[in-house]
C-alpha cells in the first residue's frame, strides 16, 4: 500500500513517514521543502514542489497508479505569524489545499486523513472537549484548520472523497530512533523556546498567568509525536471502518490530560536536573487558555491511546536537539 504525504519533510509529516514505513505502507512524499528539510526523505519516494501545483499531482499520480491515500500534513502553522500574515496563511492552508483535493479527486485518490488542530475548539476554559465540542478558532491558523474541515465535511457530502480530520493538540519529542525531529535548531513552540533557554543560558517567558486554570498559566495537551504518527498508521488500516456510517470523521488526538505550563516547566527541571530562568510576560496575540483531548473516540474508532509519557517526550526532543547540532558542526 502507497500513501501520498503532503509536508514529509517536515517535523510531523517525516515521522508519520516512518511509522508508515515500520507499518509496512509506502509514503509518497511531496513537500516545496519551505520549513522541511531533504535530509527527512533520503530513502524515500520524495517530490519537491507546491501542493497546489496541477502538474505534479498529475505527475505523482501518474507514477504510482495504486496510490490511493493523501494523509495532508502541509501547512503554515506559527499562531503569531498568522496574526501578523494572515492573508500568507488563508493561501497556503486554504486556497491551496483546495488545489490539492482538485488534484486527487482528478486522479481518483478519494482517501483523505488531514492534519487539523485541537485550536479549532472553544478552549477558554482549560478543560477536556470532544468532537462535538463548540467549535470557535481563535487565531487565523486555527481558522485554516476549521475551514479545511469544513471543506473536506462538504466535499464529503457531496460524495467527492471521504476523509478524517485528526485533531492534533500539541506534539513533542521526535522519532525515537533519531530518523526525524524539529527541523527549525530554535522552534518557537513552548517546548522548544524551553531548551533554547536551557541550552543556550536564557530565559524563558510564560505568556500570562491570569488564564482560567489551576495555577493560571495556561493549559496544553502535549502528546509524543511518535504516538501521533502511530495514530496516522491506524487512521490508515481502520479508513473503511471510520467512514463507514459517515463520510467525514473528525477524531481528537491527545495524550487525553491536560499539563500547564508551570507543570511543564517542573516537569523539564526534573529530566535535564537543571533550573530554568523563568520569567512572567502578558498573553500573546490568538493565544487562548487551552484544553485537552478527550480521547475516547480515537480508542473506539483507531484501537488508539497514547503510550509515551511528557517525560519521554522532553528526553526525545532533547537528544534530537542535541544530534541537531552535532550533524550541523554546532
Amino acid at each position: 500500500m502507497k500513501v501520498l504525504i503532503t509536508g514529509g519533510a517536515g517535523f510531523i509529516g517525516s515521522t508519520v513517514a516512518s511509522a508508515c514505513m515500520d507499518a509496512g505502507i509506502i509514503p509518497v512524499i511531496l513537500d516545496d521543502l519551505s520549513t522541511g528539510r531533504e535530509a527527512f526523505t533520503r530513502g524515500r519516494l520524495f517530490y519537491r514542489g507546491d501542493i497546489a501545483d496541477a502538474s505534479l499531482l498529475d505527475q505523482i499520480a501518474a507514477d504510482h497508479p495504486d496510490l490511493s491515500f493523501a494523509i495532508h500534513c502541509a501547512a503554515k502553522v506559527v499562531v503569531p505569524d498568522s496574526v501578523i500574515d494572515p492573508l500568507g496563511y488563508y493561501d497556503t492552508n486554504v486556497a491551496k489545499t483546495i488545489e490539492l483535493l482538485r488534484g486527487l479527486q482528478r486522479n481518483g485518490i478519494g482517501k483523505v486523513i488531514f492534519s487539523s488542530s485541537a485550536s479549532v475548539y472553544d478552549a477558554e476554559d482549560g478543560g477536556a472537549v470532544t468532537e462535538e465540542g463548540p467549535i470557535q478558532p481563535a487565531s487565523p491558523y486555527a481558522r485554516t484548520k476549521a475551514m479545511v474541515e469544513q471543506i473536506l465535511a462538504d466535499s464529503a457530502g457531496a460524495g467527492d472523497l471521504r476523509a478524517i480530520a485528526l485533531r492534533y493538540f500539541n506534539p513533542i519529542g521526535a522519532d525515537p530512533q533519531s530518523r526525524s525531529g524539529l527541523p527549525q535548531r530554535d522552534p518557537s513552540h513552548v517546548l522548544g523556546l524551553l531548551i533554547s533557554a536551557h541550552r543556550h543560558g536564557g530565559t524563558f517567558t510564560i505568556t500570562g498567568t491570569d488564564w482560567p486554570t489551576r495555577d493560571g498559566s495556561g493549559l496544553r495537551d502535549f502528546i509524543h509525536v511518535w504516538d501521533l504518527a502511530r495514530a496516522h498508521v491506524q487512521a490508515v488500516r481502520r479508513f473503511d471502518l471510520v467512514t463507514e456510517k459517515a463520510a467525514f470523521r473528525a477524531v481528537n488526538v491527545g495524550g487525553g490530560t491536560g499539563t500547564t505550563i508551570r507543570e511543564l516547566v517542573a516537569a523539564f527541571e526534573r529530566v535535564t536536573g537543571a533550573s530554568v530562568d523563568v520569567r512572567i510576560g502578558p498573553r500573546r496575540a490568538g493565544d487562548v487558555a487551552g484544553a485537552y483531548a478527550d480521547v475516547q473516540r480515537a480508542a473506539d474508532l483507531l484501537g488508539w491511546r497514547a503510550e509515551l509519557t511528557i517525560d519521554e517526550g522532553i528526553r526525545d526532543s532533547l537528544a534530537w536537539a542535541e544530534s541537531f547540532d552535532s550533524a550541523s558542526g554546532h
